[in-house]
């Protein structure tokens, strides 16, 4: 057992979730790629990761993830503690007023079939994007023409220090791709505003997105979704694919040829692989096109010697 964690399960004797020392991250991530977490903390309720919160040492680094559908773990491994929310922050609920309210695990899919079975239109969007809410609302998450700031109503959360705290859509302050929300905040459930709508209209929204979906995505590849944001004025696909890109490979990582805005883990890719991949993709494009592309997918934790920063 490591040092961190022997001192956090000393120190937080009255947490009910469990505390892995040296706990694997690659299987947690869609990627598949990885090095491990130093502490993984696995709460049970809002109660107790207020209670971690509480009793963690400040000096302690503190990450969270998701389902890990935009993650890239670097093959170093998470310094510090990873929190990974699961089933009991997953739950969803329908409110009066064509709401609904989400746990931050729950995936982004969930809640849209669950705004269509309620007859609630507006949230057919989250059909087209993989993850989970705590993602979405994080990095302002969107598809086809509507984002997570279109139908966020509020978000609740538990900050550093242990407070539980509520953010409207304007504390949130959202932009393409961001939300310059507190990082030490760390968001458990939120409630988005819909409309009345007509059940088999939504549910053909919903098909469209979906057939959409597999026609133009590697959706059923080890992959971490979109790799770039679009630049203001351009597509990152097609600036990727007209640097001659498509295609490309290092090590085991690979540019979709079915979209060439997606990495692709082919079998045996590290971290490495991928982010370099990325870097060089990067290289090309600024190369031909003067266009700097910015990394959409989250890269958390340290790279081993010799591999991409």
């Amino acid at each position: 057992m490591t040092e961190l964690a022997t001192h956090l399960i000393d120190r937080l004797s009255d947490v009910k979730g469990q505390l892995i020392p040296d706990a694997p991250l690659a299987p947690l991530t869609w990627f598949r790629v990885g090095g491990p977490a130093e502490v993984l903390f696995r709460p049970v309720d809002v109660d107790d990761l207020a209670c971690f919160l509480q009793g963690c040492p400040a000096d302690v680094p503190i990450t969270i993830v998701g389902v890990g559908s935009n993650l890239l773990v670097r093959d170093g491994g998470v310094p510090g503690v990873v929190i990974r929310l699961g089933k009991a922050f997953g739950q969803i609920e329908v409110l009066e007023g064509a709401r609904v309210r989400a746990g931050t695990a729950a995936l982004d899919m969930a809640v849209a079939r669950a705004a269509m079975e309620a007859g609630i239109s507006g949230l057919e969007f989250f059909r087209g994007i993989p993850g989970s809410i705590g993602g979405a609302l994080r990095m302002n998450g969107g598809a086809y023409e509507k984002e997570t700031k279109d139908v966020l109503a509020q978000a609740e959360g538990v900050t550093r220090a242990g407070e539980r705290v509520t953010y409207l859509v304007a504390d949130m302050g959202y932009s393409y791709r961001h939300s310059s929300a507190p990082l030490d905040v760390y968001f458990t459930s939120a409630v988005f505003q819909g409309d009345v709508g007509v059940r088999d209209d939504i549910e053909q929204r919903m098909n469209e997105i979906t057939e959409r979906r597999e026609t133009t995505q590697p959706i059923r590849t080890r992959t971490g979704g979109s790799t770039f944001k679009n630049p203001a004025g351009h597509k990152s696909w097609q600036l990727i694919d007209e640097a001659g890109c498509r295609g490309l490979t290092r090590g085991g990582a690979q540019v979709s040829e079915k979209h060439c805005n997606f990495l692709i883990n082919t079998g045996d890719a590290t971290a490495s692989d991928i982010e370099g991949l990325g870097e060089e993709v990067r290289a090309r494009v600024k190369e031909t096109s003067g266009v700097t592309l910015d990394w959409e997918i989250r890269r958390i934790g340290t790279p081993v010697e010799g591999g991409a920063a």
